[in-house]
């Protein structure tokens, strides 16, 4: 596992030059069939990790947002650039992730923040870092004047979270920062103590690597409804918390969405 620790913090750091080389330029943003933005950045990133796996790991797969290949029950889990409209708007917040999932299980991620040079990473089981330094969730419950909490949602989401995040907003500030990933890497850091992410289709590459470093550092990320779910597969949304407030947020959500 350190050796694929390696490998991945390796990749993320190529990833970080890449998205600094098209971050001030003409980054070549343009529309998926989704309506999503993808830029030069992200698809350069995927290609760079499925050329590196092959080399290093040939027997593993990878299944990147913009780029998938193989089969196999070690799968690189990949989001190239997350806060790609972000990102596409010269707006430094999008991150690089990247998850190795055996059997459906994260059990290795690193994140790489490359406008503050911030890497996170965990292997399962070894707890969590970011730059090397131990990192923890903090303890705030909802209704602390402290707790602030993240969501992201958009029209085409499978669930409608707005009633869910106008009955939380009355104990928590919500904000919403552009990157998933960036915000649950405060959840794991101790700044948030939750997020909230509605996404389902393919949308295991957001959330890959964030379940092994948020867990490692003492938190809980499960399915909208709390339930652990599979990340070499679509999931079922997913909340992202310290722990403290995750049952407190699935029963709010229970109340006010119809589980699919």
């Amino acid at each position: 596992m350190e050796e694929y620790l390696e490998f991945a913090k390796d990749i993320a750091y190529q990833a970080g030059k890449i998205m600094i080389k098209y971050f001030n330029q003409n980054n070549g943003s343009s529309y998926k069939k989704d309506k999503t933005i993808v830029t030069l950045a992200d698809t350069e990133i995927n290609s760079y990790l499925i050329e590196k796996v092959k080399e290093k790991y040939p027997k593993h797969c990878v299944d990147g947002e913009e780029e998938q290949f193989g089969k196999s029950d070690y799968v690189w889990v990949c989001d190239p650039v997350d806060g790609t409209a972000m990102y596409a708007s010269h707006i430094p917040v999008a991150v690089f992730s990247l998850a190795l999932v055996i059997n459906g299980v994260s059990t290795l991620g690193v994140v790489y923040d490359p406008f503050t040079n911030n890497l996170y990473s965990a292997i399962k089981g070894k707890g969590a870092y970011k730059n090397n330094e131990k990192i923890n969730v903090n303890d705030i419950e909802l209704g602390d004047k402290k707790s602030t909490s993240n969501f992201d949602m958009w029209p085409g989401a499978d669930y409608n979270i707005y009633d869910v995040i106008k009955k939380l907003g009355k104990k928590t500030y919500f904000v919403e920062i552009g990157s998933v990933i960036r915000a649950c890497m405060c959840v794991a850091s101790g700044d948030f103590n939750l997020a909230i992410f509605p996404g389902t289709k393919h949308k295991n590459c957001d959330i890959a690597a964030a379940k092994v470093i948020v867990e490692e550092a003492g938190g809980k990320v499960t399915d909208l409804f709390g339930n652990e779910q599979r990340y070499d597969e679509s999931i079922n949304g997913a909340i992202i918390s310290n722990g403290k407030v995750h049952n407190e947020v699935v029963d709010v959500i229970e109340k006010y969405i119809i589980k699919n």
